[in-house]
């Protein structure tokens, strides 16, 4: 490649907004869709809380701090960015869609884009912001489902869009805070998705994988099935909820806290745990004279029902989303809170699946501080921007669905409820 080229090279930069932290990462794209990152920047999160803004200025500056750094490093500024959206509010809603075929030739393109279009065309988010709107499964006269239908002959064609919902509210404040550090929002995907994009080979995709990207705030599910997500969700709990109960059960800081899980926490119990001890500083005292001495297996019972817990919730998720007792689908787990040592062990126990760790590694040299599970969702983003383009609904109604019926006896029961 000559150097007049160079000038070409695209700059994008993702945001990845946590309750712990704030990270951002500049990245060169080249012509040949190389990514290459030339700076990223990271700092403690303050202002959010669960995946969700509770001070616009704290977390302005988080973001601002964490942009700055990576600018320095890039030697660059940057004015748009590809955002993650999370918190415990995340939803999928699945639309079907169905037409009719000709019988005389087999499905082609056109028919696939005419399902979709019709999918999509009038879909109501009901004061959500749609985050995702991705075509999957598609079906055949209502038979098994076909990744490719193209070619095929067929009296109709279904297809279900997935749609990825947050509440308007919670998205305007992220929107926010981001116009708040003078950035664009240039795209955004939600945590678990991007951190897939980030840690799934392509194989996981296509057999069936459920990403878990354990944070701080929030542990954000996926599910994947023939290379799309088919189900998105999260749940209000993570890697603080286990500090809190440490600092509580010990009565500890929270800082220290964090620094016993860290250093000694673990999910599960082992014989030669029984021994050993820790030194936990009572909480407001920093003197060495004050150390407590107490048993390790006990900052361990403190942590492993609440990670036992986590998994159950996730589990009543994959149920609910019908993959709780398919075997083949495998579990995988990221973000900062899953390097807690045994939450493996732990999540194939209470899941009843081949569950591994997952790192991001679809992008090639990337600096050693971002091959870290903390950094899945950030490093994801970069890909999701450079690979996915969704298909946007022509006509988006924003208005509650009344679910008492509509017309004159909807409007009569609906009285009924509000004055009885």
């Amino acid at each position: 490649m000559s150097h007049s080229f160079n000038h070409r090279l695209t700059t994008i930069a993702a945001l990845d907004i946590g309750s712990s932290k704030v990270c951002c990462v500049i990245a060169k794209i080249s012509r040949d869709k190389r990514i290459n990152v030339v700076g990223y920047g990271y700092n403690a999160s303050k202002g959010i809380k669960n995946g969700v803004v509770t001070d616009i200025n704290q977390a302005t500056l988080s973001v601002c701090n964490a942009v700055e750094t990576a600018e320095q490093m890039a030697n660059e500024r940057i004015e748009r960015v590809i955002v993650n959206i999370s918190g415990d509010k995340i939803r999928s809603v699945i639309k079907g869609s169905t037409i009719a075929l000709n019988k005389n030739r087999p499905v082609n393109e056109n028919d696939l884009i005419k399902v979709v279009e019709k999918g999509i065309h009038r879909i109501n988010v009901e004061g959500c912001e749609l985050i995702h709107c991705l075509p999957a499964n598609y079906r055949l006269d209502n038979g098994e489902e076909v990744k490719d239908p193209r070619n095929i002959y067929g009296e109709n064609l279904s297809v279900n869009i997935v749609l990825g919902l947050v509440p308007d509210i919670l998205y305007r404040n992220v929107a926010t805070v981001i116009e708040n550090a003078h950035l664009e929002v240039a795209g955004r995907a939600f945590s678990a998705y991007a951190s897939g994009l980030a840690c799934l080979v392509d194989d996981e995709k296509e057999l069936g994988a459920t990403v878990v990207d354990m944070g701080g705030g929030t542990t954000s599910i996926v599910s994947f099935r023939n290379g799309y997500p088919v189900y998105f969700s999260s749940l209000p709990v993570g890697g603080n909820n286990v500090t809190n109960d440490i600092a509580f059960g010990l009565t500890t800081s929270f800082s220290h806290a964090e620094r016993l899980k860290t250093l000694h926490g673990c999910a599960f119990l082992t014989s030669k745990d029984k021994e050993e001890t820790i030194n936990v500083y009572p909480v407001g005292e920093e003197d060495d004279s004050c150390i407590k001495q107490v048993p390790r297996a006990e900052l361990i019972s403190i942590i492993t029902p609440r990670i036992e817990e986590t998994f159950e919730m996730v589990n009543r998720k994959l149920y609910e989303a019908g993959l709780g007792d398919v075997s083949s689908h495998r579990v995988v787990l990221t973000g900062g809170a899953s390097q807690l040592s045994g939450v493996r062990d732990i999540a194939a126990m209470v899941l009843d699946k081949q569950v591994r760790l997952g790192r991001p590694k679809n992008i090639l040299n990337l600096p050693d501080n971002l091959y870290n599970p903390a950094f899945s969702t950030c490093v994801g983003l970069l890909l999701f921007a450079l690979n996915y383009t969704e298909k946007k609904p022509n006509k988006i109604i924003n208005k509650p669905v009344n679910a008492s019926g509509s017309g004159a006896l909807g409007r009569v029961l609906g009285w009924l409820k509000q004055n009885f």
